[in-house]
């Protein structure tokens, strides 16, 4: 049974007046389904908020009482959430923009902190966090591909404070039980790039990704099996991990890409990420060769492909409801701790724009 006296059990019932004020109404069945939480419970919590005199119960919710909604102090509402990103630029910024906008609208408060790509351990800064500042939960973005992940997870877990994984997927151990995230689906952004070229009528195609990540795996998964469905000869592709743009061996390796795509007839690439696909748009120019006329090219991200000239055609990571459904999935956290683990999978969009074409 719900403890109705416990800050969870209080919070719960503050997401409940604020779904009341925004609506005007709100039923048993909708909070259900948002919150997570049985009937029984959310009966005994309009029981208790109408006593306080905070709604009026109907048949099957309630209503604001007649005097509209009071003035209250609301325990949820002064929260202040932790989030910890690896980078305060390129692909995050937009995610932070979206929580600090969902949860100033709750009058809730955000801990943002950046670290980096780097990072092989990120329980010092997220003690550090949780040492500053009493934190109501934890938005985290934690970087699975070194041998500490595991203890992070673990961490986080022993800690109690409700927290959910951003763009990554974790579990915890000994059980292997996966905890709470919200993530793009990077393998359908790869299947949705090659389907488009496949209908202009490429079949000689070529991946390029910026860097080994759990991204640019998922993004690869995607590509191979969708290449081989839609028979975009795989024996052929060009595949290379590009070395970062500030190394200085970077425009000598994408000139050696460019050779080995003129030599196998390759006419279209999907690259990840945008900047390392204007770089190669400027270096395949700068060689005669046209966009897209000669060489169609999608890139992955969408941050700033559109401003490019010609304006890239691109996968675009939904990053504004990453944002927001990562904060609702952690208030649902904190409202029910007891309910089913969420994994929260958002499709991306392709953006269609000057840099693909048919094959000439």
């Amino acid at each position: 049974m719900t403890d109705q006296s416990s800050p969870l059990a209080a919070s719960r019932r503050d997401l409940i007046i604020d779904a009341l004020a925004r609506t005007g109404s709100v039923r048993i069945s909708q909070l259900q389904e948002e919150l997570g939480v049985t009937p029984v419970t959310l009966r005994r919590d309009l029981k208790l908020l109408e006593q306080q005199g905070l709604l009026v119960r109907v048949h099957g919710g309630a209503i604001p009482p007649a005097g509209g909604m009071p003035a209250r102090s609301n325990a949820t509402a002064a929260a202040t959430i932790g989030v910890l990103v690896p980078s305060l630029d390129f692909y995050w910024p937009m995610i932070v923009r979206s929580i600090e906008t969902a949860a100033a609208s709750r009058g809730m408060s955000v801990l943002l902190r950046g670290t980096s790509y780097e990072l092989q351990d990120e329980r010092p800064a997220l003690r550090r966090m949780l040492e500053q500042t009493d934190l109501a939960g934890l938005i985290v973005a934690l970087n699975t591909d070194t041998e500490f992940a595991p203890d992070v997870v673990d961490w986080l877990v022993a800690s109690g404070v409700p927290f959910v994984l951003a763009e990554r997927d974790a579990v915890r151990r000994p059980d292997g039980e996966p905890v709470e995230s919200v993530t793009t689906d990077h393998a359908l952004g790869a299947v949705l790039a090659a389907r488009h070229l496949a209908q202009l009528g490429h079949r000689k195609v070529g991946l390029l990704i910026s860097r080994n990540s759990p991204t640019s795996r998922k993004v690869i998964a995607g590509w191979t099996a969708a290449c081989r469905e839609l028979g975009l000869t795989p024996a052929e592709h060009v595949e290379r991990v590009l070395p970062d743009r500030g190394d200085p061996g970077f425009s000598k390796t994408v000139h050696g890409v460019l050779d080995a795509v003129l030599k196998a007839g390759v006419t279209a690439l999907l690259v990840h990420s945008d900047r390392e696909a204007m770089a190669i748009v400027d270096l395949a120019l700068a060689r005669g060769l046209s966009v897209p006329e000669d060489l169609s090219v999608i890139a992955y991200d969408d941050e700033v492909a559109e401003l490019f000239t010609p304006a890239l055609t691109a996968v675009a990571p939904q990053r504004g409801d990453i944002g927001r459904t990562a904060l609702d999935l952690l208030l649902a956290r904190i409202a029910d701790p007891d309910r089913a683990t969420h994994r929260v999978v958002v499709s991306p969009a392709l953006h269609v724009r000057d840099s693909t074409a048919r094959p000439a």
